[in-house]
């Protein structure tokens, strides 16, 4: 996802334990062909030590899909997520970096096509009414257009990766609900608390209707979300892109579990 430079412009998803899942050692990652897709949650915008070859992508070292390609033995890596990715963008740019001998991809994708960018903007200049019917206005996309185009987007990549394991990651909520907080009302916070909580589901029904694995990460993010006083997430910040987005802290101990899980119950299996 992208924030303008002007204020705030990409939120590629809104919200949408710092422990490692057990792996049966890195010989089970042996043979692995892994591709990363999706938006800013999966580039690590917001976590810095950026590639500079990405370009614009924001494709960070402390992404989860490069940490966990860090830490296990693969054949290869491919790092195709990018900042501003959209169900459309992924589809026409990313899905070269498959093919029949991708075995495993991850993938967070949908927020940007609902216009979050729009909504947290909304959220953040204007008043509680205006924010809550932008949020509005985003859910109703999450429930009833996002699903067609996801289904597009998953059907795609199953094509070009018939036999990957495929795993769906979601989105955080942004803030935990406090009674003394700077910055934005708990009628804000809760509404995009909601929108993330429609977006989630949306994408968990159509990774189910593809039969990928969709992996929900506000588990990991409780407690961590703006406003806890260990915040995972970053609020406005200076880049203005890295705003709303997980930090590294989030990325390893958020997004990485949850891929983590997921992915070593099939490769405990395959090995």
């Amino acid at each position: 996802m992208r924030l303008s430079r002007q204020f705030l412009a990409a939120f590629g998803a809104v919200t949408l334990a710092a422990g490692s899942f057990a792996w049966s050692g890195s010989a089970s990652a042996a043979g692995t062909n892994y591709v990363a897709l999706g938006d800013s949650y999966s580039s690590g915008t917001g976590a810095g030590d950026y590639d500079p070859a990405g370009g614009s992508c924001n494709r960070s070292a402390n992404a989860y899909p490069k940490l966990w390609a860090a830490a296990h033995t693969t054949s290869s890596f491919k790092f195709a997520a990018c900042s501003g990715a959209t169900t459309t963008s992924v589809a026409d740019g990313q899905l070269g970096a498959l093919d029949s001998s991708t075995t495993l991809v991850s993938i967070t994708v949908g927020g940007n096509d609902a216009g979050f960018t729009g909504v947290m903007q909304t959220c953040v200049l204007n008043s509680d009414s205006a924010c809550v019917n932008a949020v509005n206005t985003a859910k109703s996309y999450a429930q009833n257009t996002l699903p067609g185009r996801l289904d597009s987007v998953y059907g795609k990549i199953r094509a070009k990766a018939p036999s990957a394991r495929v795993v769906v990651l979601g989105y955080p909520h942004l803030y935990k609900i406090v009674n003394v907080c700077v910055g934005l009302s708990n009628t804000k916070r809760n509404a995009l608390n909601g929108a993330a909580d429609a977006l989630d589901a949306s994408v968990s029904a159509a990774a189910g209707r593809a039969g990928f694995t969709f992996s929900d990460v506000r588990d990991e993010f409780a407690g961590h979300e703006l406003c806890s006083g260990d915040d995972w997430l970053n609020s406005v910040t200076l880049p203005i892109d890295s705003s709303y987005h997980p930090t590294s802290t989030g990325q390893r101990y958020g997004y990485l579990p949850a891929f983590s899980g997921s992915t070593s119950l099939t490769l405990q299996q395959q090995g």
